[in-house]
Parts: structure tokens; sequence; C-alpha cells
């Protein structure tokens, strides 16, 4: 076994330490702060027992088994991966901000405050909504949020029987998840063959008993919803409202906003669009904003108690000052050239099942010479993400959206430089010539990450969570 391959506890030897701690200050206060017996563990706590140079080895070799955006390409689909500035780290950090306690008198955090304020209106001339709250820590969490909204604005209206929204087939998961959780019935409307919503198809789904229409514009295919002034018409015309989810904001900035598109309720992932890097599952914060329908049931404050995840609203103001006004615009259209750009550069290699301009993102339905023959087994798209490793780039998204057997969802965003772009197509070029000549090869990837490829089934159904 590799020296780094071992566990912190495979480390440990009896007897060795890194540092001591200082003696207790306590002192003389000793009988007024003595620990309840009852409260004493009754065997030692059972830690690793390494010295200072194992501890610093064992992290650091765990950090560079870690990808992230700071260490490469993260063309991850629906998630704008785009690299974080360091500035935005500095401001989060520094002592003035990091250093407040969230129940301290309001009297001493106006700092604070006038970065949320300042956010809200930043975020409010970005969107076209009137006002955003922050306390939602995450997008489903905002979602959750808006849908609240949603059901408020039609109970004060007396409207109670409006208990159904209106889903698209191509949406995020967690849409549907959110509106059964806030109690509401999915009604899914289907998406044409180009891979836009069927307004003819959503025309009969109308009625006194929709509460509403989720959307997310560009949709989870990259692709613009052109009709979307007659979608807003329409459920507008029978009592309902439009919710956007803001997860595909970031080809918009400074070109569209989803109120002038007659959104009614939104959200931003402020880690997204915004720049806070959120590989692992966090942090994140997902603020809703509202348009003039639904302004009044924004209750006040509009934060929670602990004003919701600081840090990251720190990083999203500081973005958007760095930016400024000019140059936030630059940045949908550098996400939108840049998705483009791969896409047609792959088009000959991997099956391009709506062959027109996309926004941020693409899909892919998997290759067109898998190399499958004689009844042998062709490269899936599972086997291409799983090659990506070994040449040292992230996965794409893999099997989502679900309208495509074997989608492969590409997001480079406007950071990635052309350079980087140039290499990752080269490096799916020769994972489709590798797939064509000898599948194998893509079966057995990766062969050269700290770990091999497991068996996913029975790691979801019996994992191991410890040694």
């Amino acid at each position: 076994m590799r020296y780094y391959d071992k566990l912190i506890f495979e480390l440990s030897h009896p007897g060795r330490t890194g540092y001591t701690l200082p003696e207790s200050f306590c002192g003389e206060f000793a009988a007024e702060t003595a620990i309840p017996d009852s409260l004493f563990r009754k065997a030692p706590l059972d830690l690793p027992e390494v010295s200072e140079v194992d501890v610093v080895r064992h992290y650091t070799n765990l950090s560079q088994m870690n990808f992230g955006v700071d260490t490469g390409f993260y063309p991850l689909g629906s998630c704008t991966m785009k690299y974080n500035p360091k500035i935005n780290e500095e401001i989060a950090s520094h002592p003035l901000f990091a250093g407040l306690h969230p129940l301290q008198p309001a009297d001493t955090v106006k700092g604070a405050q006038e970065v949320i304020d300042g956010l809200d209106a930043a975020l409010a001339a970005i969107t076209g909504m009137k006002h955003f709250t922050f306390l939602p820590c995450a997008g489903a969490h905002g979602e959750l949020t808006g849908l609240m909204l949603m059901r408020e604005y039609h109970l004060a209206r007396g409207d109670a029987a409006r208990t159904k929204v209106i889903v698209p087939d191509s949406a995020h998961g967690t849409n549907p998840a959110s509106a059964a959780v806030c109690g509401l019935e999915i009604v899914e409307v289907k998406s044409g063959v180009d891979g836009l919503v069927d307004v003819e198809a959503l025309k009969p789904l109308l009625g006194p008993d929709i509460a509403g229409i989720m959307m997310t514009n560009p949709n989870t295919l990259g692709l613009f919803e052109r009709q979307i002034g007659e979608i807003a018409k329409l459920v507008h015309e029978c009592g309902g409202l439009l919710y956007y989810d803001g997860a595909n904001m970031n080809p918009l900035l400074g070109k569209v906003r989803p109120g002038d598109m007659g959104f009614d309720i939104m959200h931003l992932n402020l880690h997204k669009t915004f720049s806070t890097p959120h590989g692992g599952g966090g942090p994140g914060s997902g603020p809703v904003g509202v348009g003039e329908r639904v302004l009044e049931y924004l209750r006040i404050p509009r934060t929670s108690g602990f004003h919701g995840n600081f840090g990251v609203m720190l990083r999203a103001y500081a973005y958007i000052l760095m930016l400024g006004k000019e140059n936030v615009k630059l940045a949908g259209p550098l996400a939108t050239l840049s998705a483009n750009y791969i896409k047609e550069s792959l088009k000959d290699a991997y099956k391009l099942p709506i062959p027109t301009v996309c926004k941020h993102e693409f899909v892919f339905d998997g290759l067109i010479n898998d190399g499958a023959r004689e009844g042998k087994a062709g490269a899936s798209t599972l086997d291409v993400a799983k090659r990506l490793l070994d040449y040292g780039f992230h996965a794409p998204t893999i099997y989502f959206p679900l309208l495509f057997h074997q989608a492969l969802m590409i997001e480079p965003t406007e950071t990635e430089s052309l350079e980087t772009l140039d290499e990752f197509i080269a490096v799916m070029h020769k994972i489709a010539e590798e797939a064509a000549e000898d599948p194998d090869i893509l079966h057995g990837a990766p062969h050269n990450a700290p770990i091999g490829r497991p068996d996913e089934t029975t790691a979801a159904r019996n994992p191991i969570l410890k040694a």
C-alpha cells in the first residue's frame, strides 16, 4: 500500500503527537467550571496519534485526489462551474465580515446590511424583479420558497382551488420535487421536436386549478424558449403565475431579464451564476426575487435571522462590483460562444439530436460510432465520462436530461480560455477514436485515477461508509 493510500488511523502510532495544548488557564476557576461526572467519557476518545508532518501529508494528499475548478476544466452541464476570482475569497474572509456574530445588535452590523441591500438592488436590476429575499440557502430551497409565495398569492385572493403546477419534461429534477414538497400536484407539459415547450400541448393544461408554471430559460437542453412571451400571456390569462428557475441564468447576464419575459417569481443560484465554487454540495445561496404581482407577499425582514449564507452573498456582490455594469454583459455572450464552439467542433463524432444554436450548454446523445460490432458492446456515455478522467478533465453531466438515452450535457462557461477548449475538444475526439477502434479501453476507464471504476449498483445499494 502506498503511503498516501493509507487512512489517518493507519498512520497512527501510540504516543506520537504533532502538538501539545497549553495548560488550562481556568486554574482558580476550576471549581466553578468543573465538568459534571455524568458528562465525562467512559473511555478515551479514539483519535489517531500522528506527527505534524504525517497530518500535513495526509490532508495534502487528500486534497490532490479531489478535482475542482481551481485544478482543471469542469464542464458540468447545468451547474455553471465558472472560475471564482480570488478577490471574492479575500473579501468574504475579511475579519470585519467573517468575525460578525449572527446575534449581535443590528446597529453594529450596518456594513453587512449595506451589502445585503446593495446586492438586492443589483440582482433586481439584472433580473427585472422588484426585490429579493436572501433566506434560501440553495437553489431547491429557493424553489420551495418561491412556490410557497405562489400559494400564498392565490390563497390570499381566495383562489384555494389552484393546486397544480405545470413543469416541462425537460425541467431540472428539483422542480417537480419542490412542487411536491409544497403540496402541489405536478402536471407535465411535453417538449416539441425542437426541444422547446410545445405551446399547443400547454393550452389544454391551463385552467382554474393551475397555480403556475415552472420554467428554466434557456432550458436544460441549452435552448432559449422563443415563445416565452406567448407562454406568459396564456398562463397569466388563466390566473396562474410564472416561476423562473435561475439555474441557467448565466448566459442571460446583462442581455435578457426574466422579469421582462413575464416571470413573477424566480430564484438565483449565487453559487453558480455569481461565481462561488460549489463542488461537493456547497456552499450555496438561492435568493428569491419577486415581481409586482407578488411583492406584497415577500415578508420583511427579507433575510433569515442569520442572514442566509452571508459569505456566498459577499462573493456574489464582489463579483458584480468587480465586473461592473458593462462587463457583466460579456459573461452571457462569451458562455454562449464557448458552448457553440465546442458543439460545432464535436458534432462529427458525437450525435447532436437538436442541431441548432444553443446558449450556455448543449446535449449530445452518445457517440456516432461507439465501436459495437459482432456482438461486442459499444462505448456508452458513462464510458466516455470515465475515460475523460484519465485525461485530466472532469466529466460533464451524463444521462440528463432524460429526453435522450445517452445524454451528455456540456457547459464550458465564459471563464475558460480558447486553449483549454481546444484541448478538451482534442481529447473528446481522441476518446471517440478509441471507442470506434477498441471500446474495451473505455469500458475499463479510468485507468490512472486514484480509484478504478466501482460497481455503481452495489455501491448505491450497499455502500461501505467506513473502513
